[in-house]
């Protein structure tokens, strides 16, 4: 082999161990790819959708979790599992279920993203959400396992938000 080919190889394995290395900080620490399982995010997520998420906008103190939000975190009652849901309400907040009438701090909340079909005449009582904890709920009201049933959601169990759909390409585009 030439010092010419040798130099190109040698480079050509540099500008490989580099785009490693970069893809892996990516992955590992900002963006996600992740598979939805399951109906509880329709009609805003369907079932064996890719999406990714965004893993360190929560990390670090740099981002806060916001009313809207699509986080995903490890189910407090299986943390092997992990779930996704809309962020209700924050800490603080006094939250409350009216015959599938979602209440935050006394107000009906507007909830353009779950259509009629998807809501339920569910009810749960009035309460506060504590500090460094958060109620969600699933978009699909009628087939969500969420804050109604295990309560509000500890800080420590969201690891990302839900930032973009990427397949099928007929859903691409930020996650609504």
């Amino acid at each position: 082999m030439g010092r010419s080919a040798l130099s190109a190889a040698l480079y050509w394995l540099r500008d490989l161990t580099l785009s490693i290395f970069i893809a892996a900080v990516v992955i590992l620490f900002i963006y996600q790819p992740v598979k939805v399982e399951g109906t509880s995010m329709m009609p805003a997520l369907v079932d064996q959708e890719r999406i990714f998420i965004n893993k360190f906008v929560y990390r670090f103190g740099i981002g806060h979790v916001e009313r809207g939000d699509t986080v995903v975190f490890w189910f407090p009652g299986d943390p092997s599992k992990s779930y996704i849901k809309r962020v209700i309400g924050l800490p603080g907040d006094t939250v409350a279920v009216d015959q599938g009438t979602v209440q935050v701090n006394g107000k009906a909340l507007q909830e353009d993203y779950v259509p009629v079909e998807y809501r339920d005449r569910l009810s749960s009582a009035r309460q506060v959400i504590p500090e460094d904890h958060f109620f969600v709920l699933g978009d699909h009201r009628s087939s969500s396992n969420d804050s109604r049933s295990w309560g509000p959601l500890h800080r420590r169990h969201i690891y990302g938000k839900a930032v973009f759909v990427y397949w099928p390409l007929e859903r691409l585009g930020p996650v609504r």
